[in-house]
């Protein structure tokens, strides 16, 4: 196993290298603007680079996750729109119904849809019967943009990534889904060699970005093994309720802001600089910091989630714990330019917003 996920690696690596090559010659880079304050053109390749080597795997293990040729398809067309977006950046529009069309072929090619979310009001599971297909191919499309929307400094798409996968990881190894844990773990593997040249470990120009068709791939693909793991009428992996803290962050990230942009009569796909991630660099921390802290912040809400399955905490309990953690953070984020303010002038920084 050492030697097939050192290969991994090296294959992330190499794809890394010529892909960049690739997409500089076409022109799939991402230049500096308004809200992009990095410095030169920086390819877009990172998704591409996982994604072929995260491909190479499932075709010479096929058997590593069900409906294997639907999920490399679904990733294709995923990776294939989202360079098309990076180079030519498409209507948000065109992209939610491709979200929307690979969600409909996961529920009925693959039957992998939310029905069941669980005994949340300790009354027995609740079952979402003739609202399950909306309600599937709103939860993929969530995910899938939570991911794209929290990549926004270096390291961070990569680093929750890693915790969401590293959480799957550790619940379907305990369940003994050695194969689907296996993949994730996998997944892990392919992600560092991104993670150390978007951080620039490896030297400023050999830097790139992971661009929207890495970051739709693993919102997609973490949106997959949760629905598969948690919705088997058979025998459940895990519990519902469990799957929100894995991507706690991600999702309560996106569901702030877009509550946010609506309210102040804003599109809710419209960027802005007002992610958490900004907010903590507006509270004086650096890039770097900003990073361990969310990553910090993530891991606690995956752990805490992981804990509450193995110790079979109520699942009602876990659900009043998630929404309270929900709606404070919502809350909080809604005031957060009084509460920065604030904060700034307790440690004597200057009002100018990094």
């Amino acid at each position: 196993m050492l030697l097939e996920l050192s290969f991994v690696g090296f294959f992330s690596f190499s794809s890394l290298f010529l892909m960049r090559k690739v997409a500089k010659s076409i022109g799939l880079v991402d230049k500096p603007n308004e809200r992009k304050l990095h410095t030169g053109a920086i390819p877009l390749v990172g998704g591409i680079a996982i994604s072929l080597t995260i491909g190479q795997f499932i075709v010479t293990h096929p058997d590593v996750i069900p409906h294997s040729p639907l999920f490399l398809a679904s990733v294709i067309a995923l990776i294939i729109i989202g360079a098309i977006d990076d180079k030519f950046d498409i209507s948000f529009k065109i992209r939610l119904v491709v979200q929307a069309i690979l969600s409909i072929g996961m529920m009925y090619f693959a039957d992998i849809r939310l029905d069941n979310i669980g005994n949340l009001f300790s009354t027995g599971d609740l079952h979402l019967g003739f609202l399950s297909p909306l309600v599937t191919i709103l939860a993929v499309i969530g995910a899938i943009n939570a991911f794209n929307m929290v990549d926004g400094i270096d390291g961070l798409l990569g680093g929750l990534a890693i915790v969401t996968f590293g959480g799957i990881a550790v619940l379907l190894q305990v369940d003994s889904q050695h194969g689907l844990a296996y993949l994730c773990v996998v997944f892990i593997v392919a992600t560092i060699p991104y993670i150390m040249m978007n951080l620039g470990i490896l030297g400023r120009e050999r830097k790139v970005f992971m661009g929207d068709a890495g970051s739709m791939m693993i919102g997609f693909t973490v949106i997959w093994l949760l629905l598969g793991a948690s919705q088997d009428p058979s025998e459940a992996m895990i519990r519902p309720i469990t799957a929100l803290w894995l991507i706690a962050v991600p999702l309560m990230d996106m569901a702030a802001i877009m509550f946010r942009r609506v309210r102040r009569g804003d599109s809710p796909f419209k960027p802005d600089r007002e992610h958490l991630h900004h907010i903590f660099q507006r509270l004086g921390f650096t890039s770097r910091q900003t990073l361990a802290i969310i990553c910090a912040i993530a891991s606690s809400f995956a752990g805490f989630g992981i804990y509450g399955e193995f110790l079979a905490i109520a699942e009602s309990t876990m659900f009043i714990l998630f929404m309270i953690c929900f709606i404070s953070y919502t809350v909080a984020m809604s005031y957060v330019w009084r509460i920065t303010s604030w904060i700034r002038s307790l440690r004597n920084l200057p009002e100018k917003v990094y």
